[in-house]
């Protein structure tokens, strides 16, 4: 019986959690909605609100920004758009950092992320799965041994949360995965060893 109930929850729970951040997601996309004038709304034409309907609208509406800031006018107004918002003191700080993250980590040419490496980790003579996030720089630099890597320890089960720490790369053994299998290894808490 408990084999049995096991089994089922390990078919279960993922579905369900995978259904559920599916659904939050497309609840938090589906708000763009609400953008729109009252009588454009689906509820007041159809008389029923269609799930979905707006993540569509906003991927539309990205995959258009992206095609609009590429060509030299759009990028033009970008850059003045980036000038207004460094101009205004808090925006400024706010705005410069969820920057300066967003293209660390979605930009084809960064390399956060890009390593799965196996660190000492939180005492000497214990290893754990870290991610290359670059190389210490500004002051920091001044104050380290030569050759040292920034990375991020990730926290399991739940990666978003971890440590930022500098190690020498003699300290520091590259592995030979790719950065979502070691997600997927972190996640499982050493459950789901990555495949060959």
């Amino acid at each position: 019986m408990k084999k049995y109930f096991i089994t089922g929850l390990l078919i279960w729970i993922p579905l369900v959690i995978t259904i559920w951040v599916l659904k939050t997601v497309v609840d938090v996309l589906d708000q763009s909605l609400l953008l729109m004038p009252a009588s454009w709304q689906t509820e007041n034409w159809l008389g029923i609100h269609i799930p979905g309907l707006g993540s569509l609208l906003t991927l539309v509406i990205i995959l258009i920004t992206g095609v609009f800031a590429t060509n030299f006018f759009g990028a033009q107004l970008v850059e003045l758009w980036h000038d207004i918002l460094h101009r205004i003191p808090v925006v400024n700080s706010i705005y410069s950092s969820v920057k300066q993250i967003s293209d660390t980590l979605f930009s084809s040419s960064g390399q956060a992320f890009r390593k799965a490496l196996l660190v000492q980790w939180p005492a000497p003579g214990m290893w754990t799965i870290a991610f290359q996030t670059g190389m210490p720089g500004g002051g920091v630099a001044e104050h380290l041994p030569p050759d040292c890597l920034a990375v991020y320890v990730p926290t399991t089960p739940n990666p978003t949360g971890g440590y930022f720490v500098i190690v020498a790369r003699k300290d520091a053994v590259e592995l030979d995965m790719s950065v979502d299998q070691a997600l997927k290894y972190i996640i499982s808490m050493g459950v789901v060893p990555p495949q060959k």
